[in-house]
Formats: C-alpha cells, sequence, structure tokens
C-alpha cells in the first residue's frame, strides 16, 4: 500500500554525491524537523524528467523555499553518480538530490513502477510530496505521462 497523507516517511538511507564520493544520508536527517518538497522522477536525465520536472524546481526554488520550505529534493531510482551528474547538468545545486539506488525507500512506500518495458526495471513513480517533520502532508502521484500533482508550481500552489 502506498504511503498517504498522515504517515510518517520509513526509516531509509539514500545516498548523495559530495566532493569524495557517494555518501550516505538518513532519511530521518532529510525529514526530521524540517518542511520538504520532496519529488520523485522515473529516471535521471530522462525527458520529462529533464525537459520539465527538475526545471521547474531549479527555477522556482526561491519562491519555494519563500513558502518556509528548508529542503527541495529530488530522488530517483539511480545511482549516486548519476543523481550527481544529472544535478551539476542541470543547475540544480540547490536541490538536495538522493540516489535510492536499490529502490529500497521507493518499495517502503509503495510507489514503485515497473519500467522493464523501457529496458529501465524497477523505479520510482513520478510524485510528489511535502513533509513536515517527518509526516506526510500533501502527497500528489502522476499519472503516466503527467506533470501536473508533483510538479513545482502545483507544491508552490499547496504550500499557500
Amino acid at each position: 500500500m502506498a504511503i498517504q497523507v498522515g504517515d510518517k516517511v520509513p526509516a531509509a538511507t539514500f545516498k548523495i554525491m559530495t566532493a569524495e564520493g557517494p555518501e550516505d544520508l538518513r532519511s530521518e536527517d532529510v525529514f526530521s524537523g524540517k518542511k520538504v518538497v520532496f519529488f520523485a522522477v522515473p529516471g535521471a536525465f530522462t525527458p520529462g524528467c529533464s525537459m520539465t520536472h527538475l526545471p521547474g524546481f531549479v527555477v522556482n526554488v526561491d519562491a519555494i523555499r519563500a513558502k518556509g520550505v528548508d529542503t527541495i529534493a529530488c530522488m530517483a531510482v539511480n545511482d549516486a553518480f548519476v543523481m550527481g551528474a544529472w544535478g551539476k547538468a542541470q543547475n540544480a545545486e540547490e536541490i538536495l538530490m538522493l540516489a535510492d539506488g536499490n529502490g529500497e525507500f521507493t518499495r517502503a512506500i509503495g510507489l514503485e513502477l515497473d519500467a522493464s518495458g523501457f529496458g529501465m526495471g524497477s523505479r520510482a513513480q513520478r510524485f510528489g510530496m511535502i513533509v513536515e517533520d517527518g509526516t506526510v502532508t500533501y502527497l500528489g502521484i502522476e499519472a503516466p505521462g503527467e506533470i501536473k500533482a508533483s510538479s513545482a508550481e502545483a507544491m508552490i500552489d499547496v504550500l499557500d
């Protein structure tokens, strides 16, 4: 069953790219005591993710932070090297690029996507959520091919 509004985010470990290489980042360090805009994409460097989804957050960082958001995080079932390179390619320095390489967090929240038909294996569905001190206060899960409920603009509207 998928995570829902009112649920606590599960404990998990992401990977992030640092100057020294990949490092662990615990979910509690991402969410505890913070207001977080968190969105997931099916894959770094894929068309919708690179042309629309992530760029929307890059250009709206200031507007999102003005709503009291501490962290904007983008997650994909990719490795930390890919997420780091994609963040650099997209000028996403202000966005926390989280790798869920084995899909453990994605499975724990029940939002897996079978992308094996595209040769991509198990991935995360496209979704966005607002998490306040570890509790989900908004969840927008996208229909296939859409970027609406999880877009930067939709998140800004929800934050109002």
